[in-house]
């Protein structure tokens, strides 16, 4: 019995920190998710060539993370 508790105990040590890790993943997932709505937003309402190269290259960044975080 006293083997069953401290089983469940270092279970519970190891399940903690993934779920940590998890909510981690999560806001970053969203933080990344407003920033795209950003700068799609910003793309919508015009911009120079010199601008819409920076907005590219930068969503483009956002797409490659999005995609790692957000699975």
């Amino acid at each position: 019995m006293h083997t069953r508790k401290w089983i469940l105990f270092l279970l519970m040590l190891v399940a903690l920190p993934a779920s940590a890790n998890a909510q981690k993943d999560k806001q970053a997932c969203e933080k990344v998710k407003q920033q795209i709505r950003s700068i799609q937003a910003r793309m919508r309402n015009g911009y120079s060539a010199a601008q819409g190269i920076r907005l590219d290259e930068r969503m483009r960044e956002l797409k490659k993370k999005r995609y790692r975080l957000c699975r």
